[in-house]
């Protein structure tokens, strides 16, 4: 994790944008001040075509009028039998209306706690909701079922396929632990290296009026929000639910998840020139999901964590900068618990791994943490100190000799 921080340093100089204020204004020349500021977090939050501006009343006693599933924008042939973007899931592409209007009406639910916004009020049955937790227990008491689970898979960055076969993309990550009976003569053993997770939060509702799943994560696009999640995973990315909660955890994760969405919306307000709209200093997916984790279980096993601690300042924000302090952060490159790299893992069967070698060395690892053998590789620092305080140490043994010889000729 310590090398990657430069990286992604230079990255960001490089492709650094401006989503301020004032580019919008300039975007918008005599538009009234209010109606940018109303204009901007939309670049965060997707809304769909609800409005911060408007007050209105939602009834999702009727089917969604929004267009079903499409590939269009998704997925793009590249030449010479590569293919960018996953095709549908069968299971959950049919239900891709409901789940959008469900993503789009949480999210705006939960601007309403933006300072200046009007309220948009959701009903269903008779019973109404203006926060994102309360449409919880408003579906809850109304015959839907609602289970929120902790889902944890392999990340897929690339998403390509080659002549209809899925292509792996694993971003591995130096944990600095050392494989058991890789040991070599002149060198150390290799060090477990993992792929990077991906964690979020998924929403499965199932009921007379209302059926639909969800997503909610902090993204790439730099986008804390809720999603759609109804594209077809590669196999390889796997999929477990780390923790599924129902009724009044369900509505608590929900809530936590809500003034998360309005954390990370007011960052992106104080902080619009980040690149990448955040990702990395401000966290990636895990950093929210191991935060909720911890309030709700007490423990955190995801890794790795990115969020500058420093930045979550707001005092509007108490709770979730609270939250985010206390998880573990790998910037610095500390080693990561055992238990944080296997939680990260999207199953708890190894052997359905199909990453080429990754089975062997994890099954190797977790029998060595179990037994109470389990060793550290050095990290790149530390090979680097030991390599500099070595090079110190032959400079000043040979002043010595040197000093030596010549007192003797004297």
């Amino acid at each position: 994790m310590q090398e990657i921080n430069p990286t992604v340093r230079v990255v960001g100089r490089v492709v650094a944008k401006d989503d301020g204020v004032a580019s919008l204004a300039a975007r918008h020349p005599g538009e009234p001040a209010s109606a940018v500021r109303t204009e901007q977090p939309k670049a965060f939050v997707d809304l769909g075509s609800y409005s911060l501006e408007k007050s209105e009343i939602v009834r999702l006693d009727e089917p969604s009028t929004l267009p079903g599933f499409t590939t269009e924008g998704l997925v793009s042939e590249l030449g010479a039998g590569m293919v960018r973007g996953d095709g549908a899931n069968p299971k959950l592409a049919p239900m891709h209306a409901e789940s959008q209007r469900l993503a789009d009406v949480l999210n705006r639910l939960g601007l309403n706690a933006l300072d200046g916004v009007v309220t948009v009020t959701v009903e269903v049955d008779g019973k109404t909701a203006a926060t994102p937790e309360a449409l919880m227990q408003a579906l809850m008491a109304t015959g839907h079922s609602v289970m929120v689970a902790d889902a944890r898979y392999f990340a897929n960055f690339g998403h390509f396929h080659y002549k209809g076969q899925d292509v792996m993309m694993p971003f591995f990550v130096n944990s600095q632990i050392a494989i058991p009976g890789t040991r070599r003569v002149f060198g150390p053993p290799r060090s477990l290296l993992v792929p990077v997770s991906h964690a979020e939060y998924e929403w499965q509702i199932r009921g007379p009026k209302v059926n639909a799943d969800v997503s909610w994560y902090f993204g790439i696009d730099g986008k804390a929000e809720f999603r759609t999640m109804d594209t077809l995973d590669q196999a390889w990315v796997l999929g477990r639910h780390a923790h599924e909660y129902r009724d009044t955890d369900a509505v608590e994760v929900t809530r936590l998840v809500s003034k998360m969405t309005i954390a990370y919306l007011h960052q992106h307000l104080r902080r619009p020139d980040l690149p990448f709209g955040g990702y990395y200093p401000l966290g990636v997916c895990q950093d929210g999901v191991a935060a909720i984790e911890r309030k709700m279980t007490g423990r955190d096993t995801l890794f790795p964590n990115t969020a500058d601690g420093a930045l979550f300042d707001d005092p509007r924000d108490t709770e979730v900068n609270a939250m985010i302090l206390a998880i573990p952060k790998d910037r610095n490159g500390g080693p990561p618990s055992p238990e944080r790299i296997f939680g990260s893992l999207p199953t708890t069967d190894l052997q359905a791994i199909t990453i080429p070698g990754l089975a062997a060395d994890l099954e190797a690892v977790h029998a060595a943490w179990q037994d109470g053998s389990l060793e550290r590789t050095r990290s790149w620092m530390e090979k680097m100190t030991l390599r500099l305080v070595g090079a110190a140490a032959l400079v000043v043994l040979g002043g010595i000799v040197v000093w030596r010889r010549r007192r003797a000729r004297r």
